[in-house]
């Protein structure tokens, strides 16, 4: 039996970022960006007034106060996006509305409050220093400076520099295509009412939704009947397309063997056993000539998606160029006892919960370990980690807890 860690080392060095591409700013949200961008161009543009008011020379204000106001004539207007030079003369006044060019020679922007509002003469009544309200000429970005580093997030800031700079276009580290098949005679779509012995796909949804959480871009290829013909035709159909692959069906027995099949000719598939419970019979392999990463999953909803977490989710978070692929981890205090099988690594669904005492962390198990229950996973906001060697934990015991968040 092969254990976890040599399993997800052979998963995970198969990792392969998909080539970058250049894309609209608008479509780069969340991806990470693939080039280092540089400003061509100074931000702000030109100097300009922060907020409404007068443009002024400050020195022509000197001194003004309440009881010894400084009356200027006011020249003219300069409303925001306006392309007429204007060049104020001494002891001059123009209003301006933020984000007006400034008028050559004005060094300040007064605001009205400071003023009697006139249009035609200003009275002041307090002067402001150089360059107050005022927004100069690259004092937000210089050109040459990075305004997105490589490798970085682009998130709503980055997308707003980048535009600030003048670029449309990025190049990014595209989202990997999964695809998920489910496998399955007893399969039927949701559309329809299970008949006797059949039971309704919830490999292929559950799936599909876990990698689009994990930031991949998906494709739910549907339902395929446990014929080798046809899983090695749905397989080959989503070869060109994907970065991986997940096949959830059966692992073992007649159908298992009509699913292994389908892999003849396609790559090496390793069918193995890992020392994990649940979830340890399963298959990987690097299939097609592109050696796409390829698993097996059994047909059990709960299982597959405990898989997908620890082998598939690390290997897409690694193609989208995380450096640490993995779960934050923390220590938390049991508040039942659980248990698990020797010489395995369990993982149990549990409810990360804070004391309010002290602040430590405890952790809820959910349900049990078995296979097939679904019906605490909507609960469960962690992983419980027992190692291969505990098969006992007990009430206050700290344990190790993969934490889940809610999707945003």
């Amino acid at each position: 039996m092969r254990s976890v860690d040599e399993q997800l080392e052979r998963v995970l060095t198969s990792a392969v970022k998909p080539a970058p591409v250049r894309v609209a700013i608008s479509e780069a949200h969340g991806l990470r960006c693939a080039e280092e961008v540089v400003a061509a161009r100074p931000l702000p543009g030109f100097d300009q007034a922060a907020i409404d008011g007068y443009a002024v020379r400050s020195v022509d204000l000197a001194g003004a106060t309440e009881h010894d106001p400084v009356s200027v004539p006011v020249v003219g207007e300069i409303p925001a996006g306006s392309r007429q030079p204007l060049r104020l003369q001494p002891r001059q006044a123009v209003r301006v509305v933020a984000g007006a060019p400034l008028p050559t020679l004005a060094d300040a922007v007064v605001p009205i409050g400071y003023t009697d509002a006139g249009s035609a003469r200003l009275s002041v009544h307090q002067g402001v220093p150089s360059a107050a309200f005022v927004r100069r000429i690259g004092e937000d970005v210089q050109p040459g400076d990075v305004v997105v580093r490589r490798d970085s997030v682009i998130g709503a800031a980055q997308v707003a520099m980048l535009a600030a700079a003048g670029r449309d276009k990025v190049l990014v580290h595209p989202k990997p295509r999964v695809s998920v098949i489910s496998v399955g005679d007893e399969l039927v779509d949701l559309a329809r009412t299970p008949g006797a012995g059949q039971v309704a796909d919830v490999c292929s949804h559950a799936l599909t939704a876990a990698a689009r959480e994990a930031g991949a871009e998906t494709a739910r290829a549907g339902l395929v009947r446990a014929d080798a013909r046809d899983v090695s035709t749905a397989i080959q159909g989503r070869l060109p397309f994907s970065d991986v692959i997940v096949v959830c069906g059966s692992v073992g027995g007649a159908a298992g063997a009509e699913v292994h099949a389908a892999f003849a000719g396609l790559g090496d598939l390793d069918i193995t056993r890992v020392a994990m419970h649940p979830g340890s019979t399963q298959g990987f392999g690097r299939l097609g000539p592109d050696g796409v990463p390829t698993f097996l999953f059994p047909s059990y909803p709960a299982t597959a998606l405990l898989l997908f977490e620890v082998m598939v989710r690390p290997l897409v978070r690694l193609a989208l160029g995380r450096s640490d692929p993995h779960r934050r981890t923390l220590s938390a205090r049991l508040t039942s006892p659980v248990s698990s099988v020797a010489g395995r690594r369990g993982y149990l669904r549990g409810r990360l919960l804070r004391e309010e005492a002290t602040g430590d962390y405890l952790v809820q198990p959910l349900g049990t370990s078995g296979t097939h229950l679904l019906s605490s996973i909507s609960d469960a906001n962690g992983l419980i980690i027992l190692p291969e060697h505990i098969t006992e934990a007990t009430v206050d015991e700290v344990v190790s807890v993969a934490f889940l968040p809610a999707p945003a």
